[in-house]
């Protein structure tokens, strides 16, 4: 709820506070007086256009602002938190400047933040009607949310838009697969075609540095043997010729004849048998070898075969054969998850078909809602247009899908089409009805859309019985009403300040009239006064006591200050107004 309006250089305004409280306030004023500033005033609060036009002459910038009692929205204390801002006492103050060059800057609980972060934070606080903006009631999302409201659709809301959202992302998820469906197929030939490569040469770990030893020891065969039988006769001798087994034995021989002459020189010649017992187990050894080096040709031509496929497989998938071997494991395991793709899809598209079921039956139980609310707010709509001097209009809301053609795939359909019992209609994240409000304003006269049907002051009172019947179910705690009574007048007149009335019991209603039928039912009178130079002053906007609002009630009457009748007249508007609505305003004023 919105406390205070402090108001400075604001088109005719120069400077001025408006206090509100609950119930109705009604700003009245003569013509050019600066009424629908404090309209204005709520807009900028509302973070809309700034317009240096709107500064007051000779004044450097305009500012606005907004003294709000936070508990009005649930979570606006933390959302100004969040912003920066704080609140004092359970109360934030938005403000808005608007400099004379046009440059804009808003605050929010004393800091400052950019204008959309304002529009974001007072936006559930007002709803502001007018003719102006009576182009939001022909929105269809707008008739829509109104009979949801209505009927209390919340539920039935949550749970098809929970399906909505669980349709969504397998959708997503099923497009994403199809559409990389090429890319995968390519990785998958390349990453088979590795796979199954390796898998034909059956490469074994450390086989490419055993084959490698092997190669060499085959392609010197012969060098390898013939250096061999050398060093055996070397160490012992077949032929006769001087070895190394023949030295050593006289070097043995000649130690031991001087064994007995010195202990050390024994010590050696047992040194040196030892040597000799070495020698003949390596030429044995050396001798084995040179028997087993054969000359193979074959076996060199397969191993170098070997080895050269081998290569041909470590130049493309690693460096050694373990390498090789460990691209393969990923690779295989790649593979696996490409190939489960299809099977993915499948899942995926079985779940969609689910999903779909469950969407058409949630869309229809609230469709089945909807059309029984629409019956119940189209009668309670017409009732209330009788009251206000529209006894033969008739408002019928129509509520159904919107039917297309059968897809070409009705196993996979569009992602927006559903089939629905025999036919097939679009669905959206609200549902898949398409909702409209029809008004036939005479007897006899054919239904049609309000943008076709009904005149702005029948569309004025249209969107006022719409809130009337919303009453109580709408979030938004305080309604504004820039002259909506404008091409009203009589009886219809009385029962609009009735009907803003009744509205009032539920929230905070500000309404700009000229009308003296509806301002009699004001819990509060506000009325905006030219100074004697054509300017509004600090005291611009004055709340009414009683007899100012005779005197007030009198001049909107008659035209004339002081005119006995239209006091009598202001007087008679007041006590209907008080036998309408006693009791609530005296409750409502206790509170303000």
């Amino acid at each position: 709820m919105i406390e205070e309006i402090r108001i400075h250089g604001l088109g005719v305004i120069e400077s001025s506070t408006l206090e509100l409280g609950p119930g109705l306030t009604v700003i009245t004023g003569e013509t050019g007086a600066g009424k629908t500033m404090v309209v204005s005033a709520l807009g900028l609060l509302l973070g809309g256009r700034a317009d240096s036009g709107a500064v007051r002459t000779g004044a450097k910038q305009a500012r606005v602002e907004g003294l709000v009692l936070a508990e009005a929205v649930d979570g606006l204390e933390t959302a100004v938190d969040e912003a920066g801002g704080e609140a004092e006492s359970g109360r934030v103050v938005f403000a808005r400047n608007v400099s004379a060059e046009g440059r804009s800057r808003a605050y929010a609980g004393g800091a400052a933040v950019p204008v959309s972060t304002l529009s974001a934070l007072t936006e559930p606080l007002v709803a502001v009607h007018g003719q102006s903006d009576q182009h939001r009631l022909l929105r269809a999302a707008t008739q829509r949310d109104a009979l949801d409201r209505f009927g209390d659709h919340a539920d039935l809301l949550a749970d098809y838009r929970a399906a909505h959202a669980a349709l969504t992302t397998t959708e997503s998820e099923l497009t994403e697969l199809r559409s990389q469906a090429r890319e995968r197929a390519r990785e998958a030939d390349l990453l088979r075609f590795g796979v199954e490569e390796i898998s034909a040469v059956a490469p074994q770990a450390g086989e490419d540095v055993d084959l490698a030893a092997e190669e060499s020891r085959l392609g010197h065969a012969d060098t390898l043997r013939g250096a061999a039988e050398q060093a055996r006769e070397a160490l012992s001798s077949e032929h006769g010729t001087p070895d190394a087994m023949a030295a050593v034995a006289a070097a043995r021989g000649l130690l031991d004849g001087v064994r007995d002459h010195d202990a050390e020189a024994g010590a050696l010649a047992d040194r040196v048998t030892e040597l000799n017992y070495l020698l003949t187990d390596v030429a044995t050894d050396v001798a084995s070898y040179a028997s087993r080096v054969e000359v193979d040709p074959g076996r060199l031509a397969a191993v170098s075969e070997r080895r050269a496929a081998l290569i041909a497989l470590t130049r493309k998938y690693g460096d050694t054969v373990a390498d090789v071997l460990a691209w393969c494991e990923e690779s295989s395991a790649r593979l696996a998850q490409l190939d489960a793709t299809d099977d993915d899809i499948a899942a995926l598209t079985e779940r969609r078909t689910a999903q779909r079921a469950q969407l058409a039956e949630a869309g229809r139980r609230l469709s089945t809602a909807r059309a029984r609310a629409a019956e119940r707010l189209g009668a309670a709509i017409s009732e209330e247009l009788t009251l206000l001097a529209m006894p033969h209009a008739e408002v019928s809301i129509v509520v159904g899908p919107v039917t297309v053609e059968a897809p070409e795939d009705p196993d996979d359909p569009p992602g927006d089409v559903l089939a629905l019992d025999d036919a097939w209609v679009r669905f959206g994240r609200s549902g898949l009805d398409e909702v409209e409000f029809l008004l036939a304003a005479n007897s006899g006269a054919e239904p049609r859309p309000l943008h076709k049907g009904a005149s702005g002051g029948e569309l004025s009172r249209v969107m006022l019985a719409v809130e009337v019947c919303l009453a109580g179910t709408n979030p938004v705690p305080t309604f504004v009403f820039d002259e909506v009574d404008a091409g009203v007048g009589g009886a219809a007149a009385v029962e609009i300040g009735r009907r803003l009335a009744r509205l009032a019991g539920d929230a905070q209603v500000l309404v700009v009239t000229h009308l003296p039928q509806v301002a009699a039912f004001a819990d509060r009178h506000v009325v905006v006064e030219k100074s004697s130079d054509g300017t509004v002053t600090s005291s611009g906007l004055t709340v009414l006591d009683d007899d100012g609002r005779e005197q007030e009630l009198s001049r909107m009457l008659a035209g004339l200050a002081g005119s006995d009748t239209a006091i009598a007249h202001a007087r008679e508007l007041l006590e209907l107004a008080q036998d309408d609505t006693g009791a609530p305003r005296a409750a409502r004023q206790r509170a303000g």
